[in-house]
């Protein structure tokens, strides 16, 4: 029986007591739980193991959670990984800030559990689809291709059967008329 994978997400926070108590509650949801205490680590991380999902505190020491998320969004690699701030910053510039610079999400400190869980299921299916659309589309444009060799291909058959068969015809003209004479 195959087992199935878990998704994995990546805490990014500062505060050891938000860290525990998220990462015990993720886990026990089911999921596969990693933790980085500053965004630079958090993203060298990444380039080992890829999340599913990433939960990011915007204000933490050395980079912030916003440059933490413009990096991962400026790398090709990284970039489609679904990230949901996570902040005691609630005003609406920190909260468009956030969208704009690539954050699917915006929750500000204390989050309630069910809420995030909620949230958590919601992009990790939005970002599920979003991969099996692209896959599609590049299965899509696959067939296509083909299609299109495929329509050449005949298209220079059907000419060079017209011109088998031009010259057939000009051959017969030409013992037609020659026969007459």
């Amino acid at each position: 029986m195959e087992r199935e994978r878990k998704n994995i997400i990546l805490i990014v926070d500062d505060n050891p007591t938000n860290l525990g108590a998220l990462f015990k509650f993720l886990s026990d949801s089911g999921f596969k739980v990693l933790v980085a205490v500053d965004g630079e680590s958090a993203i060298e991380q990444i380039e080992y193991v890829r999340p599913d999902l990433i939960l990011l505190d915007v204000m933490m020491p050395g980079i912030d959670g916003f440059e933490t998320c413009r990096r991962l969004k400026a790398n090709s690699k990284m970039q489609d990984i679904p990230v949901i701030f996570l902040t005691a910053l609630s005003d609406t510039v920190d909260k468009v800030k956030g969208f704009s610079i690539g954050g699917v999400d915006y929750m500000t400190k204390p989050v309630n559990q069910e809420e995030i869980l909620s949230r958590i299921k919601t992009h990790l299916t939005i970002s599920s689809l979003q991969s099996q659309l692209q896959q599609k589309n590049q299965e899509l444009f696959n067939i296509n291709q083909n299609l299109e060799q495929l329509v050449e291909q005949k298209t220079q058959q059907l000419i060079e059967q017209e011109i088998i068969m031009h010259n057939y015809l000009l051959i017969l003209c030409l013992l037609y008329i020659r026969s007459k004479f």
